[in-house]
């Protein structure tokens, strides 16, 4: 019986280790959620006065990474186009940083902030 030896001998270099003895890496889920809330708010940009920043939920199997991001937004504005450039971003950064496939990236604007209102007089607004 042969064994592989990880300690090296001098002058040689390290010993080889079989692939399948090295082991795996895993990443955690809420480090991938911690990695889609920073590319939110990075596609976001500026937040409206009051807004919480975006945050993520997300579920890991076998390298996927399903994803829900909760943003906040200021109307009037492009809504569509914020959405879909938080989805770009979030792929984007959880592909590069983690190394998962990201097949699926929900955004849910959980709430909109009117910034016509703040700009108004104060007083009542219809």
């Amino acid at each position: 019986m042969t064994a592989v030896s990880t300690i090296a001998e001098p002058g040689r270099g390290p010993a080889a280790v079989a692939p399948g003895e090295r082991g795996a890496t895993r990443i955690a889920d809420r480090v991938v959620a911690k990695i889609a809330s920073q590319a939110a708010r990075e596609a976001v940009g500026l937040l409206p006065p009051g807004a919480a920043p975006p945050h993520a939920t997300v579920v890991v199997r076998h390298e996927t990474a399903r994803i829900r991001v909760h943003v906040e937004l200021d109307y009037p504005g492009d809504i569509g186009g914020r959405c879909a450039r938080v989805r770009r971003q979030v792929v984007v950064r959880v592909r590069s940083l983690a190394g998962m496939h990201v097949p699926e990236v929900v955004v849910l604007v959980e709430r909109l902030h009117l910034t016509a209102a703040r700009e108004a007089a104060p007083g009542r607004t219809r």
